[in-house]
């Protein structure tokens, strides 16, 4: 009895041995499951996390490489407009010895050149000696010429409006302009001639920068000769650059600012706008070096015609009043380029335009300081509108610098002033702009012109972060307060 009760109680415990090691069996196989599922989520996260790397890498490898090609662009640029100059004082000084032995040379036989429209003036200087009176006798061979015209333009009967038709400006501007320039460029009577006087010095400059002419026509007009002319505009522009272009072109005060950003913001809605940027093209004559650097290759295209230019970069207020310029640089530059050159980028890398914006066209990079439209191919409506309240601030720059090249129409032509001097006229004619533009002076609408200047998209248009976020919330909040408009739809 005692042996059956035993083999029965050892057959139950074989059986419950026998379950616990199925049990054992059974979480054994879903531990190793589990282990293997955790195992590939750690290796898919680390997979993900080593592309992620990857990606990183390979972007920073690229714009590591972008930015050092770009130094490396900029100090080729630099090296060269360096050596151009360079070459340029060399051809200078060559051509100033030049003319000084063509002088000489011209002076040895002044005595024999004789020929029809001269008129012989004697001069007699008194040379007295110990009291005794004698009388020593000079010549001087002066060509005659007609100043009829100029005399009859300032005479004060001439009507206000045909002056106003030669010199692009009224009497009374014309005055103050001779006044504040008079220290600067008058010259004495001399014994062997007559000063020419301010007021006709000043004349031939503004007719030759509001025609365009050329210096034999100026020459007639003023009954003055073509190298005399050519130095009186020279003379007149570089006092202008030194006496006016202080007091009439410069960087606004802050309480100017900021009426200039509450126009601004007027007229399109967008806050603390303090200027509209433009750059255009002045033709010239293909230098004698660094012909590459000038060629217009956009105007030759669409002209049909070789090009060569030089660039005008300018700010402008609301009023179209401009208060920053740079000047000069080759043709060939794109305007992404020019703007890192000018003396505006370097200050606003200062500090200057912190929390301010100027607007640009699509040829300028969106920065932390110059505001720029949308131009990918696909806009959103705010994006769209955006633009267009933009393009009014724009529109404020194109409109200046057409009546720039309106008034003074010497922008438009090629010129025989020579490369190195032209920043000096090209400067002059900004500072005369805007002393017209101040002065309330309306240019005849016969002197419109239309700007031919192609936008080209820069390298690298997003070059801020931070730009791009704060571009992207006033394109919203000019959307969703209702101050775009709904042209674009």
């Amino acid at each position: 009895m005692n042996d059956s009760t035993n083999g029965g109680a050892r057959k139950r415990n074989r059986g419950d041995e026998a379950d616990e090691d199925d049990g054992s069996i059974g979480k054994n196989g879903r531990g190793k499951e589990l282990k293997g599922l955790v195992t590939s989520l750690l290796l898919l996260d680390e997979q993900e996390k080593y592309e992620q790397e990857e990606h990183d890498r390979a972007s920073m490898e690229a714009k590591v490489s972008m930015e050092v090609n770009h130094r490396k662009k900029t100090k080729a640029m630099d090296d060269f407009y360096s050596e151009a100059q360079d070459y340029y004082s060399e051809v200078e000084e060559s051509d100033r010895l030049k003319r000084k032995k063509s002088r000489l040379a011209a002076n040895s036989v002044a005595v024999a050149a004789a020929s029809d429209g001269l008129q012989k003036i004697e001069i007699v200087k008194s040379n007295k000696r110990g009291g005794d009176g004698g009388g020593h006798h000079r010549r001087l061979w002066v060509k005659d010429r007609s100043k009829a015209w100029w005399d009859e333009c300032n005479s004060p009967d001439y009507p206000d409006e045909e002056f106003k038709k030669q010199f692009r400006m009224g009497r009374a501007t014309f005055d103050m302009i001779c006044e504040e320039l008079n220290s600067a460029i008058a010259k004495e009577d001399t014994t062997l001639r007559t000063a020419i006087p301010v007021q006709q010095r000043v004349a031939v400059c503004l007719w030759r920068l509001a025609t365009g002419d050329p210096l034999r026509v100026v020459s007639k007009k003023f009954g003055l000769g073509i190298s005399t002319c050519h130095k009186l505009i020279l003379e007149v522009c570089t006092a202008i650059r030194t006496v006016l272009m202080p007091k009439h072109l410069q960087w606004p005060e802050e309480e100017t600012l900021r009426r200039i950003k509450e126009e601004y913001e007027s007229i399109s809605g967008i806050p603390n706008v303090v200027g509209s940027m433009y750059t255009t093209h002045i033709p010239i004559i293909a230098p004698k070096i660094s012909v590459a650097a000038y060629f217009n290759k956009r105007h030759t295209e669409r002209n049909q015609k070789t090009s060569y230019s030089i660039t005008v970069q300018g700010v402008v207020d609301p009023r179209g009043v401009f208060t920053d310029v740079c000047i000069g640089w080759p043709g060939s530059m794109p305007d992404d380029q020019v703007l890192e050159k000018s003396a505006l980028f370097q200050r606003a890398n200062g500090g200057l335009l912190k929390g301010v914006w100027i607007v640009g066209g699509s040829s300028y990079p969106l920065l932390d300081w110059v505001l720029v439209p949308y131009t990918q191919q696909h806009l959103t409506w705010t994006q769209h509108a955006f633009n267009e309240k933009i393009g009014e601030i724009q529109k404020v720059a194109k409109d200046a610098f057409a009546r720039l090249k309106g008034r003074w129409r010497c922008l438009q032509k090629r010129t025989e002033v020579k490369l190195q001097d032209l920043p000096v006229v090209l400067g002059a004619c900004c500072v005369l702009h805007n002393i017209c533009e101040l002065g309330n002076e309306e240019m005849d609408r016969e002197l419109s012109t239309e700007l031919q200047d192609d936008e080209m998209a820069p390298e690298v248009a997003l070059r801020s972060v931070s730009s791009m976020k704060a571009r992207d919330a006033i394109a919203h909040n000019l959307l969703h307060h209702g101050l775009a408009g709904t042209s674009f739809l």
